[in-house]
């Protein structure tokens, strides 16, 4: 049979329509369409991120990478204002999501063509060669490393070790030797490979190095540090008012991503400490807890670190304020073994116990309001009230923060000490009163409480034979220790 030209014509018409209708079909929201130019063609995609709309460099900087020429991508959650005079073939990509358009992620392909990105400063000045440099660095470093920094201006990088403790949502850095860094101290350009930065859950979080160096550690990428510098830009200096507005961003910023990565504590090189969770004036990490397992040990986490810091005030201002107003206290349940074991809470724990004799209740100027059925703030902001679940009481860290402090109130009854309310706990047991004649002081989340006189006879009785050298978590019926 021939095919005449006419014929073959409408075939090719047909096919090409055909065609054009697969890569509609397979468009935004299918899978990454075939018919597309390829993902990952050779090249280096220049990504302008961490700026902000007043007082930037930002057309300087994209002008001085386009001339390379490398394609140039500017990424911002809306267009810069003060609209900024980029350069025509600079792209812009809007990351805020918008209701009638694709997720500006989901496909980064469609953006970003070029097997590799650099993430570059405002205000940083190309030089012809260096990224190219940087990209061969990569490939051709340990098959670990998947990071490149190169400094911008004179001051060169400082290397750093990162090691994160996600258990207890803490990151920790310390100096490094160079060559096996995990994060720099300084500014820097980074590259990577497109997929790399991609596969992380916060691929332009900002400020870009730090959301960088952690997500990085996490999956324990190499980072390789670059001798050669990139110049800085000579820019005036800024305002006061635009050095105010950038810093409270920038805090703005590294705390919201600090929230997003799990990080409640960083310890920096230096020793010093930033805190990132609860406080006086916000509520606690945590929920309502319910069969004595918290929903972050459900997580495979322990209290948040500035939950037992919390704990820790409040529970010696507790003693504080209980021995000057000569109440007589011990330490009880899980708090009592966290000192035995520790001499701190234990790690996993949620309140703080303290046992009171019953008769001192009316000692306590705080105690005595609590049991006529007044919550009160005393003078430190500590709430004070009577527990709405029975005869005890409980001390708040704050009216927002309800981390806490029980007092259990118990009495002698021929010898023996018990109370009214009980919840049902395994080790809510009566114990004799010898345990506490005398008490002992003992070592306890950074002061010296009382306890009793025998605490391991004493945590036996109550948590059963080897209970200090064999911790559990609260309910092991919902989840054991060793499921971690």
């Amino acid at each position: 049979m021939r095919v005449t030209p006419c014929q073959a014509t409408l075939a090719g018409a047909i096919g090409l329509n055909l065609l054009l209708l697969y890569c509609a079909w397979r468009g935004p929201g299918g899978s990454p369409p075939s018919c597309r130019p390829p993902r990952g063609v050779p090249g280096i995609t220049v990504l302008l991120r961490d700026f902000e709309d007043f007082e930037n460099d930002l057309a300087g900087t994209a002008r001085s990478f386009a001339s390379l020429p490398v394609p140039v991508l500017v990424a911002a959650e809306m267009a810069p204002y003060p609209p900024v005079p980029l350069p025509a073939e600079v792209g812009l990509l809007l990351l805020r999501p918008v209701a009638d358009r694709p997720p500006p992620l989901a496909h980064p392909e469609l953006h970003i063509r070029t097997r590799h990105v650099a993430l570059v400063p405002d205000g940083t000045r190309a030089v012809p060669g260096l990224l190219e440099r940087m990209r061969d660095a990569l490939e051709e470093g340990a098959s670990d490393t998947r990071l490149v920094a190169a400094p911008v201006g004179s001051v060169p990088l400082r290397c750093l070790e990162l090691r994160l403790e996600p258990r207890v949502w803490t990151a920790r850095y310390s100096p490094s030797a160079p060559g096996i860094c995990r994060a720099v101290e300084g500014t820097a350009v980074l590259l990577l490979r497109t997929r790399d930065l991609f596969a992380l859950p916060f691929p332009l979080a900002r400020p870009v190095p730090t959301a960088l160096f952690v997500q990085a550690a996490f999956r324990g990428w190499g980072l390789r540090l670059m001798p050669a510098a990139f110049p800085a830009a000579r820019r005036p200096p800024i305002s006061p008012h635009g050095r105010w507005k950038a810093e409270n961003l920038a805090e703005t910023r590294h705390r919201r991503l600090m929230h997003d990565l799990g990080i409640k504590r960083e310890v920096l090189a230096d020793g010093r400490e930033r805190w990132y969770g609860c406080g006086k004036e916000t509520a606690r990490c945590f929920g309502t807890v319910h069969a004595r397992t918290p929903q972050y040990l459900l997580a495979g986490r322990w209290t948040p670190p500035c939950c037992l810091r919390a704990l820790r005030e409040t529970a010696q201002h507790v003693a504080r304020i209980l021995e000057a107003a000569g109440v007589r206290y011990w330490l009880e349940g899980g708090s009592l073994l966290g000192a035995a074991r520790l001499g701190d809470i234990i790690p996993w724990d949620y309140d703080v116990d303290l046992g009171i004799y019953r008769e001192d209740v009316g000692k306590c100027r705080w105690l005595a309001a609590a049991a006529a059925g007044e919550p009160v703030e005393d003078t430190e902001g500590f709430l004070w009230e009577k527990a709405a679940e029975g005869d005890f009481y409980r001390v708040h860290y704050s009216r927002s923060n309800r981390l806490h402090v029980d007092l259990w109130p118990f009495y002698s009854r021929e010898g023996v000490m018990t109370k009214d309310t009980w919840l049902g706990h395994p080790q809510d047991v009566e114990f004799p009163e010898s345990f506490l004649r005398p008490r002992v002081p003992m070592a306890f989340a950074g002061f010296t409480a009382m306890a009793p006189n025998n605490a391991r006879a004493f945590l036996e009785l109550k948590f059963g034979p080897g209970a200090i050298e064999n911790p559990e978590y609260p309910n092991p019926a919902v989840k054991r220790l060793g499921q971690d």
